[in-house]
């Protein structure tokens, strides 16, 4: 490669000859691109970060200081999130990660908040301002843009005739058909780009308080102390002004005399004072502010932020809107009878119960009056001479409204239970497979849409101070009541189960592969509903859906995630500090153990305190667990849905840790699990736990492996040939057992490179663990027809053979030529040139072409 004194190479010279042998010119030009257009996509934060970081190294041109490496990073964002960002100015690299990673745990833990900017984005603002304005950074420190001779951050809208905030022709930042009453903008005022409101209603402009302290701005006392009343009839004070403060329009720079008031949701408002003295308007139909510039220039001063729900009407859907007798306002005042009635079945010789009413409050006794008066008019309920009563109560929704809600733990305690099966939510999603567009149908009322069975309406007296009341439909307090409904469910819809539709209860999802079917599906569940007389409620249904959420989860075409309303609930959970607590806390994040991997051993301190007898003790170890599975459940991956090819393979690993394993098809996860070891377990040999965690794997997963062609990988190698041994004790003979019905191989995987598998107890990573790592790796390598190979190498950490799979090929050609191999044969034996063949790296060749017989294709 290089000739001469090698200790005179420079490592400029070193680095030009290495690139010119092992990286050619097509390659890393084709790197360059992916990184000059690289974006986040369906990548996380973290994962966009670290392509950013590896593509960053062929480009260095392009980010050769930290300005232009935290602008290109900048610029892969998400339009709207570009502008956040800008505006609060990060000074580094590091600091845009940051400022993402919040913005994105925001919008993760609220979607719907996050769609309406406005005040919800303040909070974030006036967290990041402080620490950001130390850092120095302000459009001023920029160099002049050499289109428009300006300080800007970002690229140069000047002459572009596009949106500041969307930065697309015509568009606002919120295309969905809602009426936003909000016009804000994100502008440079004073060299920073900061949050505006346009705001027609208000006599003055005016400026934070806080704005004004944190960027050090001088500013001037008023004449006399200004009163600002707000439209919720607050009062605030105003003593201060900053005069002929600059604004920047496109390439146009205006002043505005601004007050310093204390707000907090805006940085700067703009009133009617600076609106009228630069002709600005706001178009209300088109939902924009703007001002007409010299020479006809036209510049976009701001875009509609919607904070108000979306309108849906019966109307929207041409297809929905056949069937409005199945969405009506109010349920039907009696429903017909049905194949199935609810039916209140006693234990033997149990005689009616009759409790007196609680104690309530005033507000509550007026609430109460309301209800029963709804419920007396919907033919819910009537007067009632029942032995049978059950006290009322009310609780709190999440609204803040009252429901009534009758006690009848005593009825339940007595009711003989109905035990039909609900389905296991995780069994429904598996028929999704493929699945592509989705509809969601919520029953009206579900319960009440079920009519008692007439000897047990008595049974379901209820006493309150207003008189005595008897159920004539299902109520939501009685313990059989979803098995009854769900056997109603599974009996109207049991032609189209599994296969275009899934039920839970009053839960309705309607699948499709393509549209065209998804049209038919759609007509065939609301022909069934308007034939069953059961009636849905139509502002909580959602049609024609590329992803929905359901059940806790969220369900597309990828496969399933999980639902970031419930991310939320865990992420907010305060530090517990009784045992229920933590078992609220582990059963909610337990719920979704299948989507973390190494759930139990994270799990583990925490459930240590669970157990009986163990004081209460919260340490490092607890917090620790605690705040590592909030982090899983926050980036949890999207599982994907088994497709009924078969070809599953498992990973597992066992240690004295627990046992671990990762059930996958076709190169995606389908599911993790794991398992904390009891305390006789702990006593197990090694080769004994390597079986259970296969056998564990086997049984919790039966319902994808029977009947399939399984591969099991372990780190166990002796586990290979366990299975053939005559010699076994009880308990590997009663493991063995288990496992006879399936057909699976066992393959040995070196335990440092099982990275996929909950490695319990493995805390450092083997050589061939960079083959399952570095997956974007690899496929570049096979792209340009490199092949990557691990050699058992007991000294060093991994031994990485990369050549031509070409090459390859001709050697495997050259040992299956006689003629060939005799000349190998020779020039090995003769350890000399034999001329005009030498061998170089076991390949044969002929002055400089490699020697190969045309070779018949099999």
């Amino acid at each position: 490669m290089l000739g001469g004194d090698v200790s005179k190479i420079t490592w400029e010279q070193f680095k030009e000859s290495f690139y010119v042998k092992f990286f050619s010119a097509n390659v890393k030009y084709v790197k360059q691109q992916e990184f000059l257009n690289l974006e986040p996509g369906d990548m996380t934060m973290e994962q966009y970060d670290a392509e950013f970081d590896m593509l960053s190294r062929f480009a260095p041109d392009v980010v050769k200081d930290k300005a232009a490496r935290t602008e290109k990073f900048v610029r892969g964002f998400r339009l709207d999130l570009q502008d956040i960002v800008r505006a609060l100015r990060p000074a580094t690299h590091a600091d845009a990660l940051r400022l993402a990673l919040d913005l994105s745990l925001h919008e993760r833990a609220d979607p719907f908040k996050a769609a309406g900017r406005g005040s919800t984005l303040g909070g974030i603002f006036q967290r990041h301002r402080q620490e950001l304005a130390a850092a120095g950074r302000t459009l001023r420190e920029l160099p002049a843009c050499q289109r428009c001779g300006r300080v800007h951050g970002g690229r140069c809208l000047i002459g572009s005739g596009v949106f500041f905030r969307c930065k697309q022709p015509g568009h606002t930042t919120d295309e969905a058909e809602r009426a936003g009453t909000v016009v804000t903008g994100t502008l440079p005022i004073l060299g920073h780009y900061e949050l505006v409101l346009f705001d027609s209603g208000s006599s003055h402009s005016f400026i934070s308080s806080v704005f004004v302290r944190q960027m050090g701005i001088e500013v001037e006392l008023l004449g006399s102390i200004l009163s600002v009343s707000t439209p919720s009839g607050a009062v605030m004070l105003s003593k201060d002004k900053i005069k002929a403060c600059q604004v920047g329009v496109a390439n146009h720079v205006l002043d505005v005399t601004l007050l310093v008031l204390d707000m907090r949701d805006f940085d700067v408002i703009l009133g009617m004072d600076w609106l009228s003295a630069n002709h600005a308007s706001i178009d209300c139909s088109r939902k924009e502010a703007s001002k007409l510039l010299n020479q006809g220039t036209w510049g976009i001063l701001a875009s509609v932020v919607d904070t108000r729900e979306p309108e849906v009407s019966l109307s929207s859907d041409p297809m929905v809107r056949e069937y409005p007798d199945v969405f009506p306002d109010e349920l039907p005042r009696l429903p017909p009878l049905m194949e199935v009635d609810f039916a209140i079945e006693l234990e033997p010789e149990t005689a009616p119960i009759f409790k007196a009413p609680h104690r309530m409050a005033p507000v509550e006794l007026k609430e109460l009056k309301v209800q029963l008066q709804e419920l007396l008019d919907k033919g819910f309920i009537r007067p009632s001479v029942s032995p049978w009563a059950a006290p009322i109560l009310f609780v709190k929704k999440k609204d803040g409204s009252m429901c009534l809600c009758i006690d009848y733990r005593e009825l339940n305690n007595v009711t003989v239970k109905n035990h039909y099966p609900l389905p296991r939510i995780k069994d429904l999603f598996d028929q999704l497979q493929g699945a592509t567009v989705f509809s969601k149908i919520d029953l009206r009322s579900g319960y009440h849409q079920l009519r008692i069975r007439d000897s047990d309406i008595p049974k379901t007296a209820f006493r309150s101070r207003y008189g005595h009341y008897e159920f004539i439909m299902m109520s939501f307090d009685l313990t059989n009541a979803p098995a009854v409904f769900m056997d109603l469910m599974n009996k109207v819809f049991k032609d189209f189960l599994d296969r275009f539709v899934i039920v839970f209860i009053d839960d309705i999802l309607v699948y499709s592969k393509i549209e065209v079917e998804y049209e038919d599906h759609l007509h065939q569940v609301l022909g069934t509903l308007r034939a069953n007389k059961l009636y849905a409620k139509f502002f909580k249904c959602e049609f024609w859906l590329k992803k929905v959420s359901f059940l806790g989860h969220v369900v597309s075409s990828k496969g399933v995630s999980i639902d970031p309303a419930k991310i939320e609930v865990v992420t907010s959970w305060p530090r517990s500090s009784t045992v229920n607590e933590i078992c609220s806390f582990l059963g909610l994040a337990g719920y979704y153990r299948r989507f973390v991997e190494d759930f139990s051993r994270i799990a583990n301190p925490l459930t240590q305190l669970t157990r009986k007898g163990t004081p209460f003790v919260w340490n490092p170890a607890c917090e620790s667990s605690f705040q590592e599975l909030k982090q899983k459940l926050v980036f949890a991956p999207v599982l994907t849905v088994p497709d009924g090819s078969g070809a599953f393979v498992i990973y597992s690993d066992a240690s004295k840790r627990g046992l671990g394993c990762v059930l996958m098809q076709q190169g995606k996860v389908v599911a993790y699990a794991s398992h904390q070891l009891k305390s006789h377990e702990q006593n197990y040999p090694t080769h004994d736990l390597e079986l259970a965690v296969v056998v564990f794997a086997l049984k919790i997963w039966r319902h994808y492996l029977y009947g399939e062609k399984i591969q099991i990988f372990t780190d166990h190698k002796s586990l290979k040939y366990f299975f053939t041994e005559k010699e076994l004790n009880m308990r590997q003979r009663r493991l063995l057992e288990l496992v006879k019905d399936y057909d699976y191989e066992v393959l040995y995987h070196p335990g440092k490179a099982n990275v996929v598998a909950n490695a319990l107890s493995r805390k450092v990573a083997h050589s061939a663990a960079l083959i399952t790592k570095q997956a974007p790796l690899l496929r570049d390598f096979e792209r340009a027809e490199i092949a990557v190979s691990v050699r058992e190498v007991a000294s060093q950490l991994a031994q990485l053979i990369i050549q031509p799979t070409l090459r390859q090929r001709i050697i495997v050609a050259q040992l299956n030529d006689p003629y060939l191999v005799e000349k190998h044969l020779l020039v090995e034996a003769s350890k000399v040139r034999i001329s005009p063949y030498p061998l170089m790296m076991d390949l044969l060749s002929m002055d400089v072409c490699a020697c190969q017989k045309t070779v018949q294709s099999r």
